[in-house]
């Protein structure tokens, strides 16, 4: 496989034809290849060996792999290869096949054609103004800054992901990005700016829907619903099936997983008036109840008996639903208000977190954290981000404390054991307001982005040790215990946290710098690689994927066993097959310079410059030098860049004029501009190119007095094109014969530090939250490098084109003898003293970039209105004539010889390069230069079939991913629990694997009423964890060690209080008695890595006599023994509980 994709760019394309060559007979007997029974239906290629089925056969990662066959197989589950394309058709989108095996083909076509026309390459073209021109190439590229930025087929440096939303462009998200994603059993879920949308994970590896909108024509197939208010966080309940979701509007809405869908999206089933302001987070508890917090710390408590009633009422009734729950709401301030004053901090709650180990809640800002007793709803400890416990209140001021008061301040008393002195009231009361003070300045600071606290906490997750993880700004990943404790600090990168997911005993932690690093339970950094190109947002996990989201609206699934050997062998063969998967796009681009002196220009010079030519190209960039350079303007100039303003009425005239030749807004359209006083660079597509170019940012870099003045300097665009990076920099650079070294800094200062920090807005709109402006540095082999030079952003396009006045003139030739040369259109002996082409060969400036050879008379410098070579500069001063103006670029091969593939993406020639000597507008001659661009890009929807077509075939990898569905063995000391009064009775749990750790997970799985008569009802479920308050379980979830036993407490609370309360206030109260009542525990288990998961079902009655019959279980028959009750005799033999 790996010969067949290495030398097929070495041989003529002869032998490339056995690809079409007739598939082999189908196999009538099973393989290993065959999905067994036990398959999972959301992943049909990965299956789960039961018990009593023998052990996957053992396949050598060494063994030579098998070779490609190209075949389109689109099935979702087959049980033989004799009837997988027909399954795939009957169980795929018809047209979605259809197109892709087109797609597929074309492209195979595509490359054969390729690879046979590759021996006519040096025949002399037939049409010679098309015929590509020589070039000259600097010294110095391919290394440092100036080395091409790595792309394939597959990134050696990362696994490979799935592309479930490939990197959409940033204008065709106005009003429609992500902001959060969610992982369910079945579904991936998505939250944006107008609504909520999901992937049903069995539909992940097919095609894009064949009318999919801008953004999203390589998406994977989803569902959307109506629009609605931005979402901020999610939460979902596979009990009951639902997905609520937190919205800017103040409202929390519920989703149905099992969605009836209609034409217009679906819409929610369930929705209240939570908040006044945004809900920022939300949690459910371990009692079902629903927590959500907003700004200035306020947290409201959704009882799950008003939710369940809201769900128990008929569709025409749930606006009465949404009433009800609204006033049901719990204010957790109302818990820590004394006389009137609320003592709870007051920072926005960006996070909230159940731990069900403990059956707590953590609620958390940006610098503190809170504790909370999910059963009892009070608050046990208010600590900051240093673990210091922090004394909200000032004890002088309770002089008349009324016992329920004392009852919810008693975590102070344990703070504060003495009441101060009433003396030093006044100064402690002085001191809590500057304090206080300072706080609300804090946070107005980090609203405003104006803090720079490294310490910040930007994310939490709780992982199934019941240990909680956050993370900072500075990069800090912060391990805490439940009870609050800091235990240790972990430091891996020194960029800031942005988002946690925990699968297993592993955790997942993204960055603001695109990078996702893999870290075991204990801390220790098991992987880590640059996920996105932009911040990567959001994590979760669903089937055998952990998703992340970027902050441009892309998601990528990436395999839960990665980093290991399942990595290598899936990029080989996606490697293999990029052939298939590739396609080429081909354009024209016309890069015009022109010095304009501070003149305008006539229509007709225009048109002769741009207009003429426009019909042959399908994208115009323009760099303009000298509009306007009088000592106003450029201070102007200054003045508007420190506050963030471009642009200039002079500015503007040329933009218009331009516009009016290409015939603005019927052939073109500009995309992007950008103007530093006396520079401007503007870039033109045809209406046709406009749905593939996006991401416009623009950049500017003063080269003047002090690096800060805009006489001398560059602007830039950047842009993404077909799915690649295309740079457009327009320079003006020092002038005189002798500057040539401040020429050569000039460069090296725009290439180092041109930052496109500013979204270019004269394509549409930038959406709200994927800002431009916050660029992060890019760390040179930011993943295991040891070069700690920043790379510069232009170093990571694909293409970069340069053009302007660079000012470099002719060495050691005088006026006449030039003006003699040029006469005789003799332009080789000048150009041998050009010193531009000499710090070139130098390897002193633009390194590695090429340039047409030049054909044209010097274009500076001439008297206005003077046409013909005869209008060189005749004055007083006689300057030499020069070629000042110039268009030079580097795209991404790294020799001439090289293709255009995925691994070079972009490869570019010239075609016509020429000055326009009859322009008399100027002192300078405008240039221009055609460029042939051929880009390679991936056809997402393609690639995914082939990612699952590999997966589900390929033997090695099917092995190796058979290791997610084996589930260690465990026992459970019982299956019915009768609890009497108090009781506390303690659930074992044992590990019987030797080997693996064995993960649990205790969850209500319904409730039922048991009658007078011993008749008990149908279930219903509760929430996701959803323990009815008379039942208390601890822990809930942990990790049992091999060959351990964990101990679970299952407690019985005689009489738990139960409330109602109706816009916050207690209105009844009563003790709930669950003698008639009986809940079914499902105990969880799965392995430290697993997809798959064991079941144990526990039934919990209460009796009032120890003689009354146990639910269920016939006491007279002492042979039956549950099938998974574990005898006291083994119990014996085991080691002591252990559970972490």
């Amino acid at each position: 496989m790996d010969k067949l994709h290495r030398d097929d760019e070495d041989d003529d394309g002869g032998d490339d034809l056995h690809l079409l060559s007739s598939l082999p007979p189908f196999s009538k007997h099973k393989t290993f290849t065959d999905p067994p029974p036990h398959s999972d239906p959301t992943n049909p290629f990965l299956y789960s060996p039961s018990s009593d089925s023998p052990s996957p056969p053992l396949i050598h990662l060494n063994e030579e792999p098998r070779a490609p066959i190209i075949v389109d197989r689109f099935d979702s589950s087959s049980s033989s290869d004799d009837d997988f394309s027909i399954s795939a058709i009957a169980n795929s989108s018809h047209t979605g096949v259809v197109e892709a095996a087109g797609k597929k083909l074309d492209y195979m076509i595509q490359f054969l054609d390729r690879k046979l026309a590759k021996g006519n390459d040096e025949t002399p073209s037939s049409g010679g103004e098309n015929r590509p021109l020589q070039e000259f190439v600097g010294i110095g590229g391919g290394t440092g800054i100036f080395r091409l930025p790595v792309r394939a087929s597959v990134h050696p440096g990362r696994p490979p992901s799935l592309e479930v939303r490939p990197h959409p462009l940033r204008e065709t998200q106005v009003r429609r990005s992500l902001r959060t994603i969610l992982g369910t059993g079945s579904q991936l879920w998505a939250g944006g700016e107008s609504g909520i949308r999901f992937w049903n994970f069995s539909e992940l590896y097919s095609a894009a829907e064949p009318m999919a909108r801008g953004g999203d024509e390589m998406t994977a197939p989803f569902v959307e619903s109506v629009e609605s208010a931005e979402v901020c966080c999610m939460v979902a309940d596979e009990a009951k099936r639902v997905v609520w979701s937190g919205h800017t509007d103040g409202r929390i809405r519920c989703w149905r997983m099992d969605q009836k869908l209609g034409g217009n999206g679906f819409k929610e089933c369930l929705s209240w008036q939570a908040h006044t302001g945004a809900v920022l987070s939300m949690v459910a508890s371990s009692y079902g109840d629903l927590w959500s917090g907003t700004e200035n710390g306020v947290i409201m408590i959704w009882p799950w008996e008003a939710i369940e009633k809201g769900f128990s009422l008929a569709t025409e009734e749930r606006h009465m639903a949404a009433v009800f729950i609204e006033k049901s709401y719990i204010d957790l301030r109302s818990q820590v208000t004394i006389n009137g004053v609320c003592y709870m901090f007051t920072s926005d709650v960006k996070y909230l977190l159940s731990d069900h180990s403990m059956a707590r809640v953590w609620s958390a800002g940006l610098f503190s954290f809170a504790l909370w007793d999910a059963y009892t709803r009070e608050l046990l400890k208010v600590f900051n981000v240093d673990g210091q416990v922090e004394n909200w209140i000032d004890m002088s001021t309770i002089q008349d404390m009324t016992s329920e008061d004392e009852m919810k301040m008693k975590f102070v008393v344990a703070l504060k054991k003495e009441k101060p002195q009433a003396s030093f009231g006044f100064l402690q009361r002085s001191r809590n307001a500057i304090l206080g003070a300072a706080d609300a300045v804090r946070r107005v600071a980090v609203k405003g982005a104006l803090g720079d606290d490294n310490r910040r906490t930007e994310a939490m997750v709780v992982t199934n040790d019941g240990m909680i993880w956050s993370g900072c700004t500075s990069g800090l990943l912060v391990l805490w215990d439940g009870n609050g404790n800091r235990i240790q600090d972990f430091h891996y990168h020194s960029f800031a946290v942005q988002c946690f997911c925990t699968f297993g005993t592993r955790i997942w932690v993204g960055y603001v710098t695109g990078i996702v690093q893999v870290l075991d339970n204990h801390g220790n950094l098991l992987g880590e690689w640059t996920g996105h190109s932009c911040p990567v947002t959001k994590m979760a996990v669903g089937t055998s994927y952990v998703f992340t989201l970027a902050s441009h609206g892309g998601i990528r699934g990436w395999n839960i066993l990665s980093p290991g050997p399942f990595d290598d062998l899936l990029r080989l063969e996606l490697s293999s097959k990029e052939f298939l998967y590739t396609r080429l796009e081909n354009l024209k681009i016309l890069a015009g310079t022109w010095n304009v002196g501070e003149g305008r220009a006539s229509t007709d010079s225009l048109i002769y410059w741009l207009g003429s030519a426009a019909s042959d190209v399908d994208l115009i960039v323009v760099g303009l030098q000298e509009l306007e350079m009088g000592a106003g303007a450029l201070a102007m100039s200054a003045a508007k860049e420190t506050v963030g303003i471009e642009g200039s009425s002079v500015g503007q005239w040329w933009l218009d004029m331009i516009g009016s030749v290409l015939v603005e807004g019927s052939t073109f359209q500009r995309v992007g501009s950008r103007q530093l006083a006396g520079m401007l660079i503007s870039v033109w597509v045809r209406d046709n190119l406009k749905a593939h170019i996006g991401d416009i940012d623009a950049a500017a870099v003063p080269c003047g007095f002090g690096r800060a003045i805009g006489n001398k300097g560059a602007v830039g665009l950047r842009m993404r094109l077909y799915d690649r990076i295309v740079c457009f920099v327009n320079c003006h650079f020092a002038a005189h014969v002798e500057a040539v070294n401040r020429r050569n800094a000039d460069f090296h200062h725009v290439y180092r530090t041109m930052t496109f920090n500013r979204p270019s807005n004269s394509f549409n709109t930038t959406p709200a939250g994927i800002s431009s402006a916050v660029q992060m540095l890019r760390i040179a082999n930011a993943v295991g490098g040891s070069s700690g030079e920043g790379i510069p952003e232009l170093s990571d396009a694909d293409m970069v084109v340069f053009l302007g006045d660079f000012n470099y003139r002719i060495n050691g030739v005088s006026y006449d003898e030039a003006r003699d040369f040029i006469s005789q259109r003799s332009f080789d002996w000048l150009k041998e003293r050009d010193q531009l082409h000499t710090e070139m060969k130098a390897g002193k400036v633009f390194q590695g970039m090429r340039e047409a050879i030049i054909r044209f008379p010097p274009t500076y410098k001439f008297e206005r209105n003077q046409p013909g070579l005869a209008g060189y500069d005749a004055g007083e001063k006689k300057r030499v004539a020069a070629w000042c103006d110039r268009v030079l670029y580097r795209d991404s091969r790294p020799s001439a010889e090289s293709e255009c593939s995925l691994d070079c993406p972009v490869v570019s020639s010239i075609w016509r390069y020429e000055a326009c000597m009859d322009v008399t507008d100027s002192d300078h001659k405008p240039v221009r230069c055609f460029f042939s661009v051929e880009i390679a890009r991936i056809d997402e929807s393609v690639r995914r079939q082939e990612f699952k077509e590999i997966i589900s075939s390929n033997e090695k990898i099917r092995y190796l991913l058979n290791a997610l569905h084996i589930v260690p063995d465990t026992i459970v000391s019982t299956n019915n629990i009768i609890l009497q009064n108090s009781d506390t009775i303690i659930l074992r749990i044992t590990n019987k694997s030797r080997r693996e750790r064995a993960l649990f997970t205790i969850i209500c799985e319904g409730e039922r009423t048991i009658k007078e008569n011993g008749v008990s009802s149908d279930h219903f479920p509760r929430c996701s964890f959803g323990l009815p308050r008379w039942l208390q379980v601890n822990p809930a979830m942990g990790i049992i060690e091999p060959d351990h036993t964990a101990e679970i407490s299952i407690h019985h609370v005689e009489f738990p209080m139960q409330e109602e309360y109706v816009d916050g206030i207690t209105q009844n109260s009563w003790c709930e008695d669950a003698r008639d009542k009986e809940v079914i525990l499902l105990v969880k288990i799965h392995g430290s890595c697993t997809t798959e998961t064991s079941s144990h079902r526990i039934r919990i009655g209460h009796s009032l006599s120890s003689k009354k019959k146990p639910y269920g279980v016939d006491t007279n028959d002492s042979t039956k023994v549950p099938r998974n009750l574990l005898p006291r005799s083994n119990l014996q033999q085991l080691n002591t509980s252990f559970i972490r």
